[in-house]
């Protein structure tokens, strides 16, 4: 059996760059080459134990554009019926579903009771920080349109998606609102782009990073917040931009713990809250719950996006690429041996968006 690069979480804080089997794709299974890891949020959390015990060892990465290797025994398609062949790209989403539980069958809801997020780093694998990915039966993906950037689809890796199911589950952007987006990097970029196409009036983004800013301005964002102010002063900003009831969306994509009461203070009169960025960051945070009685406020969270979400991000992706400056997103590229490097650029918000390159040495 031939072996491959990886990277490979041991243990919280330690990285190592293993040789792995590649493995044959099982039946309904596929065998990828990795073009392109994207690095996220969540894998900071992971790698530092913030989001907890993983099942280690464990090779990194959720986010992977790939060109198949090898079909499995009666693959002739992906998973929306569109037939494929070795050499084409596609693009995954990152849970194989069992389709026979309660979560998959009577609630139709992800993340399924069956499934899991990581396998051993020995075993056959779907981690994009690697050469190779073995796909396995039941885990979706979609070949990319002719002509797609690879750089555009992998830019907002899981993070479109997550939007794409974060409105889907608690409400979509309407037509004329007005909508606070807390932190700049894929997942808050993805916000602001999809708010942008659904008609909001004012997109208000706010992050501490002036090159994160300046491509949520590109992706629509009408006005921007800087962290390093007060948050009365943001605040203060916000609630002069978008009138006296304040905004009707405020979605976290921040990532970290504080950001979660000061989104339940800017949040307007009769809005919503949305949670997106914190999966990873596990704690509490104090609020007053007469605020969300007074303000009729809605509070609601999503995660694990469903493989339509995937599908809808891949082709949003591709259309709107050109016309929005979405391969910019991607600002480094880093080997596979270069992984510790990549996560420790994204913590510190260095990055827009880094992706995992295995054609770096």
């Amino acid at each position: 059996m031939s072996t491959a690069k990886a990277c490979v979480l041991v243990e919280p804080n330690r990285i190592e760059t293993w040789d792995v089997p590649v493995f044959d794709p099982e039946p309904g299974g596929a065998l990828v080459r990795i073009v392109a890891g994207g690095v996220c949020g969540s894998d900071v959390h992971i790698l530092t134990g913030e989001a907890g015990v993983m099942p280690f060892p464990i090779i990194l990465g959720h986010e992977g554009v790939g060109r198949i290797e090898k079909l499995g025994p009666g693959v002739t398609t992906d998973y929306a019926g569109v037939p494929v062949k070795p050499g084409d790209l596609v693009y995954w989403a990152p849970i194989a579903l069992c389709h026979r539980c309660h979560s998959c069958t009577v609630l139709d809801e992800t993340p399924c009771d069956n499934s899991q997020f990581f396998e051993h780093a020995e075993k056959p694998n779907w981690g994009s920080y690697a050469d190779f990915a073995c796909l396995p039966n039941g885990l979706a993906f979609f070949r990319l349109p002719d002509g797609a950037s690879v750089d555009a689809v992998i830019a907002l890796g899981c993070a479109l998606p997550t939007v794409l199911r974060g409105f889907d589950r608690c409400g979509p952007v309407r037509m004329g609102d007005t909508v606070v987006v807390q932190g700049a990097g894929p997942v808050g970029l993805s916000a602001i782009l999809v708010a942008k196409l659904s008609g909001a009036r004012e997109i208000i983004a706010v992050d501490m990073h002036e090159n994160r800013l300046a491509i949520a301005s590109a992706l629509g964002a009408t006005a921007t917040v800087s962290l390093k102010d007060s948050a009365e002063e943001r605040r203060r900003q916000i609630y002069d931009r978008v009138s006296v009831n304040g905004p009707d969306v405020v979605v976290e994509a921040a990532g970290v713990l504080p950001a979660f009461p000061e989104g339940v203070d800017i949040a307007g009169n009769h809005g919503r809250y949305i949670i997106l960025g914190l999966w990873g960051a596990i704690g509490t945070q104090p609020i007053s719950p007469r605020d969300l009685t007074l303000k009729n406020l809605t509070i609601a969270g999503a995660t694990f996006p469903k493989p339509k979400h995937y599908h809808q991000a891949l082709h949003l992706a591709a259309r709107l690429d050109g016309q929005y400056p979405l391969a910019q997103i991607v600002s480094h590229r880093f080997g596979v041996a270069q992984a510790m490097e990549a996560l420790d650029a994204t913590a510190k918000g260095a990055v827009i968006k880094a992706v995992i390159d295995p054609e770096i040495n």
